[in-house]
């Protein structure tokens, strides 16, 4: 059954952000001394909690309606999450040095070793701490990778054989009991949204990622349908009155970028055929592309207009932002839009190139100019 009706749950404001925020000092520190066994991982959590109630009172006070916990516990955006599935192994991501001289984070390629199954709940006591510090009228936001990071880097060589003769239907089903079980648990604590970071489908928008894809013998034309119907796999056993939403990203290591192209080769599939409540779209620059493929927006759904960088410090024209915004609104409806900054501002615990000054301004600016653009709601 789609999720794509009236009724769907709705952001909880027309301003929202990704979710990753600068580490402190105090808390890199910290993990730092329990890295090399100065610490206790209790005496860690204690340091990271502490963090994540500033970080709650940070984003309260610049007047989000959404909160995460900044993604203060992990190292990684996806990583942290995914090896404590059962049956899945990674491996250590590698910086890679271009010819240039910027930095490029070579993601780590999951492995799937054996049958995948959900062994734990991996996110319950994350959320539990955060629903505690938020106030009312707030919703608590928990961010997880997507899916299909098991199945794009690795492609059939990185899936077990002898687990998975073949991948239809089992390997995908399996995933997204594993991703249901998660979403069951994180609901019965009162988690009412979940967002889902996904880079493989804004990957499948380059060509030299796309020739990547064709080498490990899949088809990047096909590729993105076959992850809607994954997607959907998830979303058939997402928990009533949870909004399920997908963040589309480039790569975000360092305030670098490993991707660039229009969203058209993915745009009929990620929009039209997910049954997804809304997606948080990348538009902070050229690299993006133009707005055209939100024509296949239907009824039902948000995206949410990434046109502030999270890359670097300098802070965008408030107009200039709502001329984009009306530049948009001539493919989808402007009801059906929403704003906030690109990506996160550290997607892995090294963070980006920005001050915690320009990270405020930036939020500051989102909020100041949805408000301006749909009123307070």
């Amino acid at each position: 059954m789609s999720n794509t009706s009236n009724t769907a749950p709705h952001l909880p404001a027309r301003y929202d952000h990704v979710g990753s925020f600068l580490r402190p000092k105090y808390l890199l520190e910290a993990r730092e001394q329990k890295a090399q066994g100065q610490i206790t991982p209790e005496q860690l959590r204690q340091v990271e909690d502490r963090a994540i109630t500033e970080i709650v009172k940070f984003q309260e006070d610049v007047g989000l309606k959404s909160i995460t916990d900044g993604e203060f516990r992990r190292t990684y955006f996806h990583i942290d999450f995914l090896e404590q599935i059962g049956g899945v192994k990674t491996d250590i991501p590698v910086t890679v040095i271009r010819p240039d001289g910027t930095q490029e984070l070579a993601p780590p390629v999951m492995r799937v070793i054996d049958k995948v199954r959900h062994i734990k709940d991996i996110q319950l006591a994350d959320f539990q701490y955060l629903k505690s510090q938020v106030s009312a009228g707030n919703t608590p936001k928990v961010t997880i990778p997507s899916p299909t990071m098991l199945h794009f880097r690795g492609g059939r060589a990185g899936i077990s054989k002898e687990h998975y003769p073949e991948l239809e239907p089992q390997f995908y089903q399996d995933v997204a009991n594993a991703y249901g079980d998660e979403l069951r648990s994180l609901a019965a604590a009162g988690c009412t949204y979940v967002q889902m970071d996904d880079t493989n489908l804004a990957y499948l928008c380059d060509e030299k990622m796309r020739e990547a894809a064709r080498q490990r013998g899949d088809d990047p034309n096909e590729l993105p349908h076959r992850y809607a119907k994954f997607i959907n796999l998830v979303v058939a056993q997402k928990p009533p009155g949870m909004l399920l939403a997908m963040h589309l990203c480039r790569g975000n290591f360092k305030s670098t970028h490993a991707a660039s192209g229009n969203y058209e080769p993915v745009a009929e599939a990620l929009l039209k055929e997910m049954n997804l409540d809304a997606y948080f779209m990348e538009y902070d620059d050229a690299r993006s592309g133009d707005f055209k493929p939100l024509r296949y927006l239907p009824k039902g759904k948000t995206v949410v207009l990434g046109l502030v960088t999270t890359k670097f410090g300098s802070l965008e024209d408030k107009d200039d932002l709502k001329r984009r915004i009306d530049a948009a609104a001539r493919y989808a409806p402007l009801e059906q839009l929403a704003l906030s900054p690109q990506c996160g501002f550290s997607s892995t615990v090294h963070g980006n190139d920005i001050a915690v000054e320009a990270q405020r301004a930036k939020l500051r600016l989102v909020v100041e100019t949805a408000r301006e653009v749909w009123g307070s709601a």
